[in-house]
């Protein structure tokens, strides 16, 4: 049986498997948590990530304002579902405490590592590149280099070193929207350099779900057999794109590598939050929560580009079905060349 390694969350968010059901992930019943205005000045809130926060939930959400522009926004939970958002947009200050706004941000991933909460965003830098910052008590922000020059998006980092260094996901584009597709790695010492470039992942396969491109998801869950990683992946139809999900398992001490990977997606937009709002048929994952008692695992994700929902899972679950219908694609199984 598959384990997760980590802390224990015995308040985490949770819906049994419907009867009857055979799903590997499934929705919670509630959904949307989060809908159309949700707070003063903001028409919609999605592709946000959540973390435990002193024994509750602390969330960094991308909040599409009135005029258009995305703004991150600072959110608290007692229980991971009913949320309690900021009016008022992060302020980030850079390291010397001058202020260090972003023109624009979205799509946060959220990342633990030894006490400190890091944040990866979008951000404008000559082109979409990736924002980088941290804090310790969701009060004060304080903003750090950026990650990369541009072209990239869709920045996620382990959530503890790998061989004495700093992991990270990305996925490199050009000045449009997202050609190239393919899921990179970089690693550092310190956060701030960044080099060792490896490819992980790429798009493509026996279906469509993935053929155009993907993009890491949540930040790896360590398994007792590998790294766990939730994606998305791009189909490219008739009626635009549609954003779908599912797993991967990395080497545990060379994350270049890809040990398994779901050939079918394993949520796909369905229900009609996910089909139809700002832009319709999208299903972003942007975070997880995890009890590594019970394997549990709750995914939140951006739907439709209009709201906030949560679906359900556990770390057994996803890698047997990653074990039964796996589905490598070419150079997924290479030690990142």
């Amino acid at each position: 049986m598959a384990k997760i390694i980590g802390k224990s969350l015995k308040n985490i968010p949770w819906q049994e498997r419907p009867s009857g059901s055979t799903d590997v992930v499934w929705r919670d019943t509630n959904n949307p948590i989060i809908g159309w205005n949700p707070i003063k000045n903001v028409a919609r809130m999605f592709n946000s990530a959540v973390v435990p926060f002193n024994g509750s939930f602390a969330g960094v959400f991308r909040g599409d304002t009135k005029n258009g522009k995305p703004h991150l926004y600072v959110g608290f939970s007692s229980d991971g579902l009913k949320w309690d958002i900021d009016e008022t947009p992060i302020v980030w200050r850079d390291e010397k405490g001058e202020l260090y706004q972003p023109s624009y941000a979205y799509d946060p991933r959220v990342i633990e590592i030894d006490g400190i909460f890091y944040i990866v965003w979008c951000t404008e830098f000559y082109g979409a590149s990736l924002g980088f910052g941290m804090t310790k008590d969701f009060k004060t922000f304080t903003r750090l280099e950026n990650l990369c020059i541009p072209f990239n998006r869709n920045g996620v980092l382990f959530p503890r070193k790998v061989n004495d260094k700093y992991l990270l996901l990305s996925r490199p584009s050009d000045s449009g929207h997202t050609p190239f597709g393919d899921i990179f790695m970089s690693k550092s010492y310190d956060l701030k350099y960044w080099g060792e470039h490896r490819h992980v992942m790429a798009k493509g396969g026996s279906g469509w779900w993935q053929a155009t491109k993907i993009g890491g998801g949540p930040a790896p869950i360590e398994t007792d057999e590998g790294w766990l990683l939730i994606y998305h992946g791009v189909s490219g139809t008739c009626n635009g794109f549609v954003y779908s999900f599912g797993a991967a398992l990395l080497d545990k001490n060379e994350p270049s590598k890809v040990l398994y990977r779901t050939k079918n997606y394993l949520l796909t937009p369905e229900k009609e939050y996910e089909t139809v709002g700002f832009v319709p048929n999208v299903a972003f994952p942007c975070a997880t929560l995890h009890d590594s008692d019970t394997g549990k695992i709750a995914i939140y994700y951006g739907a439709a580009d209009t709201y906030v929902a949560v679906a359900y899972t556990t770390v057994e679950l996803l890698i047997g079905e990653m074990k039964e219908n796996c589905e490598l694609v070419s150079g997924d199984e290479l030690l990142g060349n």
